[in-house]
C-alpha cells in the first residue's frame, strides 16, 4: 500500500515539474515575440520639444528659432555684491563668561541669537554683562564670535 502513494506523489511531482517547464517555456517565447530587438533607429529616437516633453515626433524645422546671445548665458552662481566690513561688526551682551574653562557665550543685539566665544578670539578680557562688538565665523559645530572687543 505505502509503495501505491509512493508512486502518485512522483507522477504528480513529475507533472507539476512538466507544467512549470511548459510555463516557463511560454513565457520565454512571449517575450521573443514582444521584444524591442530588431528595431530600426527611427524607432528607438526620442526628441525634446521647446517646452522640455519628450517626444517622439521630431521638430519641426519651419519653426522660428530663438537666437539667444551667448553673453546672456549664466552658469553657476551669480556674483553677489561686495560686503561692506562695517556690516561684518556686530554688537552684543555677554550673556555667559567662564574664565577657568575659557569660553562663553554672546547675545546678539540684533539676532538674539547665543554666539559661542573662546578666550582664544578676545582682543580685551570680558566677563558677564559686557557690552561687545565682535565678527562671527562659521566653526565646525555653528557660530564662532572672533575679534571681541569691550565696546
Amino acid at each position: 500500500m505505502g509503495r501505491s502513494q509512493e508512486t502518485f506523489s512522483k507522477k504528480e511531482k513529475e507533472k507539476k515539474r512538466l507544467k512549470k517547464r511548459q510555463d516557463k517555456e511560454a513565457k520565454k517565447e512571449d517575450r521573443i515575440a514582444n521584444s524591442d530587438k530588431g528595431k530600426g533607429l527611427d524607432e528607438m529616437l526620442a526628441y525634446v520639444d521647446e517646452d522640455g516633453n519628450i517626444t517622439d515626433t521630431p521638430p519641426d524645422p519651419t519653426k522660428k528659432k530663438k537666437d539667444i546671445k551667448q553673453e546672456d548665458i549664466q552658469i553657476g552662481v551669480a556674483k553677489q555684491a561686495e560686503i561692506d566690513p562695517a556690516d561684518l561688526i556686530r554688537k552684543g551682551t555677554v550673556s555667559f563668561f567662564n574664565d577657568s574653562k575659557g569660553y562663553g557665550f554672546i547675545q546678539d543685539h540684533v539676532s538674539q541669537e547665543r554666539i559661542f566665544v573662546h578666550q582664544n578670539a578676545l582682543v580685551n578680557a570680558i566677563k558677564e554683562n559686557d557690552r561687545v562688538t565682535f565678527e562671527v565665523e562659521k566653526g565646525p559645530k555653528g557660530l564662532n564670535a572672533v575679534n571681541v572687543k569691550l565696546a
